[in-house]
């Protein structure tokens, strides 16, 4: 998704040099997103800076509040697992594991319990077939595949359309690029859903409370942000070719 995304700024710094004004609103709209994208991946990390600093009430670790939160919805078939980077923790439903990172597998704090937690909900969803994330699953193979030939389509079918005027291959070039701004739209309920259940859990158990409740709240609420920019950003990428093959029809 996003080298379609530097590809398509690529190509509207030329139409706009070539004076095709009427590309001028979805360059400026995809400016406005990418400088919004910055600016909530900077607070993003402000804020789990903030977080991490806060110790964990109970002394727990990522990884023992991820098993306790699973155990406490039943879940005993789901290993949790250290995987080496930063923010790369994810749930794998192939392998039934929870992935954590280094600053949140071993870390006693509001941060890494939060992004723990925020894992397992994913977990919990998979195992109570949570009809968001069982679309997103479906639609993982064919992202992958379309991310991969959409650029070489779209260009193909520029080429074609200039010599024989025939825009269907753009088209098609389009319709791949849509499945990806699809999955970036699924995932918005996907994630919003896992935060809440993280919070509802660490709520309901009093493992966090007052600023540190309030801490966790933020930190998952920046996060899930990260991922509006990155649906607003798919939605974009479409509106672009969309104006750039109506224009040169």
């Amino acid at each position: 998704m996003y080298i379609l995304q530097v590809d398509t700024v690529a190509l509207a710094s030329s139409d706009v040099l070539a004076g095709e004004g009427s590309m001028a609103m979805p360059i400026v709209l995809m400016v406005l997103i990418a400088v919004v994208g910055y600016a909530v991946q900077a607070r993003l990390r402000s804020v789990m800076q903030m977080c991490s600093k806060l110790p964990s009430p109970q002394n727990l670790t990522g990884a023992e509040v991820a098993l306790k939160m699973l155990h406490a919805h039943g879940i005993y078939n789901v290993q949790v697992t250290r995987v080496r980077g930063h923010l790369t923790d994810h749930f794998n439903p192939e392998t039934l594991t929870i992935n954590l990172s280094d600053s949140v597998y071993s870390e006693r704090s509001v941060a890494a319990m939060a992004v723990a937690c925020h894992e397992c909900g994913h977990a919990v969803q998979y195992v109570t077939g949570y009809n968001a994330l069982r679309l997103r699953s479906r639609l993982v193979p064919v992202v992958n595949f379309s991310s991969r030939v959409a650029p070489w389509v779209i260009m193909l079918g520029l080429a074609l359309m200039a010599a024989t005027n025939n825009a269907m291959l753009c088209w098609l070039g389009i319709l791949l690029v849509s499945v990806a701004a699809l999955f970036a739209i699924v995932t918005l309920p996907v994630e919003y859903n896992a935060s809440a259940r993280a919070l509802e859990w660490l709520e309901s158990r009093e493992l966090l409370v007052g600023k540190d409740l309030d801490g966790a709240r933020l930190s998952l609420r920046w996060a899930a942000r990260t991922y509006l920019v990155s649906a607003l950003s798919a939605i974009a990428t479409v509106i672009y070719y969309v104006v750039l093959i109506s224009r040169r029809k």
